[in-house]
């Protein structure tokens, strides 16, 4: 996580309940997208950061940000109501991930006008605040276009609930075995290998990705990636939108040595994605 991360407790704003839907879309779009909340676990991380005046207004004009890393993806948290989140620590959270309701709203246009469109972040918004007065609804469902269009494939998960995991370790023991396999696994050293040498130890891996709605046009794309000594992607190195877009969870290696020792490995990932078809006009 980033050096600058400061052990904090952070007042944020937790949402209400889902209340009414914008007119823009369908009523079979709206009962779609609130078909059931989503559910992520890992570790929280607060940061000091200014997302400009418009995105403290979706934050309580706070310049500290909440974001809770599942694996090798990042969720950036919003909330409503008063919530202490310590750095470092492990949480469990409810709550909607917009770009899955932008997404399954869906666009007449695949895209072609822009993404997302603004009366779908409309729509998100008042499924969470809909008790908010009608500017306030404006003024956060612009923050969420903006924030969304900027970083398309960066999640943005408004919560619902939250709460605090406890360790299920049960020993000293385990927890000290897997306390250092962990250490382990930090320490290792790292090693560069290309792109088409570390192809052949690939053993598992998600079949070719639908272009997204924000570039339906996606054909392949080359992503830096760290290889963990489990053979599973330890971090994605680059910032690249489609790269970040990718199931990297999805994706497994023959462990990696050394010297008969366990090691990272720096390389490089060739993605591919398949051209958005168009909808059949009815």
């Amino acid at each position: 996580m980033n050096s600058n991360a400061r052990i904090l407790s952070f007042l944020v704003l937790t949402l209400a309940g889902w209340t009414g839907c914008s007119s823009k879309p369908s009523a079979n779009e709206g009962k779609k997208a609130a078909a059931a909340l989503d559910r992520i676990q890992g570790k929280a991380q607060v940061l000091i950061e200014s997302g400009g005046a418009l995105d403290a207004a979706l934050n309580a004009g706070s310049t500290s940000s909440v974001y809770l890393w599942e694996g090798t993806r990042r969720y950036r948290l919003f909330f409503k109501t008063p919530y202490e989140v310590v750095h470092g620590d492990e949480y469990l959270v409810e709550g909607v991930y917009a770009q899955r309701v932008i997404d399954e709203i869906g666009d007449p246009d695949e895209g072609k006008d822009g993404y997302p469109l603004r009366s779908s972040c409309e729509h998100v918004v008042r499924m969470v605040w809909g008790g908010l007065p009608f500017d306030a609804i404006d003024l956060n469902a612009q923050v969420l276009h903006d924030r969304v269009k900027r970083y398309p494939a960066r999640p943005v998960f408004l919560v619902t609930r939250i709460q605090p995991v406890k360790s299920t370790e049960s020993g000293s023991d385990s927890a000290g075995s897997k306390k250092d396999d962990t250490e382990k696994n930090k320490n290792a050293p790292e090693v560069s290998v290309a792109a088409d040498k570390q192809r052949a130890f690939l053993m598992e891996s998600p079949p070719a990705q639908t272009a997204p709605l924000w570039e339906p046009n996606a054909g392949t794309t080359s992503c830096k990636v760290l290889i963990g000594p489990d053979g599973k992607i330890a971090e994605l190195q680059t910032g690249k939108q489609l790269c970040e877009f990718v199931p990297w969870s999805q994706y497994r290696y023959q462990p990696p040595v050394r010297g008969g020792h366990p090691v990272k490995v720096s390389t490089e990932v060739e993605v591919r994605f398949e051209p958005r078809k168009p909808k059949a006009t009815p």
